[in-house]
């Protein structure tokens, strides 16, 4: 099955789509790579879900890529009496170290850690950031703050602390049984939430230990202070828009949108942009107009994913979500503006062989015509490069490594399939030019451009380009 725009589509699967007639539905509408949300998925469910990708990857011939998304540490109130109470504008109210208040005037908080971290003049907000507080003195058990926006408080609603750099792990032991349980299975990419410190992904790449790809997500405003050191560590990123947009003014989250798609854009790996992308699918079959324009404008930055949450895992309209990012992404995608924005955006390439290569691939690939570029990869890195120039023919990458193709699923452009090693330069080139008539992307008597590296078989080391004219049937 050969996509017929660049920009992937990852889709959430839940409640609405967690059948394997639903997962065949979502593929076939146009989802490149599954997310499972372990806030809200059991072992067993995950395994099932598991089972019924690849065996759809099986029936259709298809790399699909399998993402599991870890739930991170959750702030959260206790216990209030009477399960609510409501905070007045300008009244000054008491947290409290505790799981249960006592006292109707104390707001718990039963996390210690954020007792040591938080200081005073830091804003503390409850609800999605529907309430939002000012502290005015910290000490080891307790905390004094004033009420800037009021409203409704209820029993275990989410706290966060987007001043406040919190001295806990972004790994719980919650997520370190769902890490095992995800690796054992064989997933593709782990999401790591809440990241924010370069340290938080080092400490989950250890874990994972190169069973699986890592990406971070980006919805901490502490995350953006070392945005370069956490995206050299990771191997993708996520514009995570929901806590993202609930810790920073609602107005700045755009500006930090086009920052983090940029830089992941310039090191050439991989980024999704996330969260209510088409939220009033969940309930509609049609999205807004402002919706549209929300997703065509992560399109039109060059992002190599746009991902649905809600709308696909537990909306009423999860196949036709997924339509209409299909229909959006091939609209951008065919605007004159669209090539001309991706070409302005182009980096330099780095003073190494490969990037050299890659720099010159896209340069022929327009210069030709060529209908396609066909990338040779055991650990994905060409395929990564490849993506990274934006060209305007479709990448193919052609791997021995079924692990790698599913990972790749993931990245801006590239079609994966999955074929036995180059057995030498010819078997590189007449290959390559077979597989891009099979697949569909070229004519007998067109041309396309290889890249492969030499010795053939090793790592990283692309040094080779080929223009080749695929041959009658």
């Amino acid at each position: 099955m050969r996509r017929r725009r660049k920009t992937k589509i990852l889709a959430t699967l839940g409640p609405a789509s967690n059948t394997p007639e639903k997962i065949r539905a979502l593929f076939q509408a146009g989802a490149d790579v599954f997310r499972i949300n372990m806030s809200h998925t059991s072992h067993t469910a995950l395994a099932e879900l598991h089972k019924a990708v690849r065996a759809l990857e099986a029936e259709e011939g298809r790399p699909i890529g399998i993402l599991v998304d870890l739930q991170g540490p959750k702030i959260r109130l206790g216990t209030l009496p009477g399960g609510s109470r409501i905070l007045k504008e300008g009244e000054q109210v008491r947290f409290v170290r505790k799981v249960q208040a006592d006292d109707p005037n104390d707001i718990p908080i039963p996390h210690p850690e954020v007792f040591q971290a938080m200081k005073m003049r830091h804003t503390l907000l409850i609800d999605d950031g529907r309430i939002r507080l000012r502290l005015l003195s910290v000490k080891d058990y307790y905390a004094d703050a004033i009420v800037v926006v009021g409203g409704e408080i209820r029993d275990r609603k989410g706290v966060n602390l987007p001043d406040t750099l919190l001295p806990v792990s972004a790994m719980t032991p919650k997520d370190r049984t769902d890490l095992d349980a995800a690796l054992n299975l064989g997933v593709d990419w782990v999401a790591l939430s809440f990241v924010q410190r370069p340290d938080d992904v080092a400490e989950l790449k250890k874990a994972v230990a190169g069973r699986a790809s890592v990406l971070a997500k980006i919805e901490k405003p502490k995350a953006l202070e070392s945005l370069g050191e956490i995206l050299e560590l990771a191997d993708a990123l996520m514009v995570a828009r929901g806590d993202l947009g609930v810790e920073l003014p609602l107005e700045a989250v755009p500006g930090r949108q086009k920052q983090i798609v940029r830089a992941c854009r310039k090191a050439g790996k991989p980024v999704v942009v996330a969260t209510q992308m088409l939220e009033s699918m969940v309930t509609s079959a049609t999205p807004t107009r402002a919706e549209v324009s929300d997703v065509a404008s992560a399109i039109f930055e060059g992002t190599d994913a746009i991902m649905l949450s809600a709308e696909s895992a537990s909306g009423a309209h999860p196949v036709e979500a997924v339509q209409m990012m299909d229909r959006i992404a091939q609209s951008v995608e065919g605007d004159p503006l669209y090539a001309s924005i991706l070409e302005g955006q182009r980096n330099e390439p780095e003073d190494t062989t490969a990037d050299a290569i890659m720099a010159a691939v896209h340069q022929v690939t327009h210069t030709v015509h060529a209908k396609a570029v066909v990338c040779w990869t055991k650990s994905g890195s060409t395929g990564w490069r490849a993506a990274r120039e934006r060209p305007e023919a479709p990448i193919i990458v052609l791997t021995p490594m079924v692990e790698t193709a599913r990972r790749l699923a993931i990245g801006w452009g590239l079609h994966c399939v999955t074929t036995e090693d180059a057995h030498d330069l010819e078997d590189v080139t007449d290959r390559a030019a077979r597989i891009a008539w099979q697949e569909g992307f070229a004519r007998p008597g067109e041309r396309v451009v290889i890249t492969a590296g030499i010795p053939l078989g090793t790592p990283g080391s692309t040094n080779l380009l080929r223009v080749a004219f695929v041959g009658p049937k």
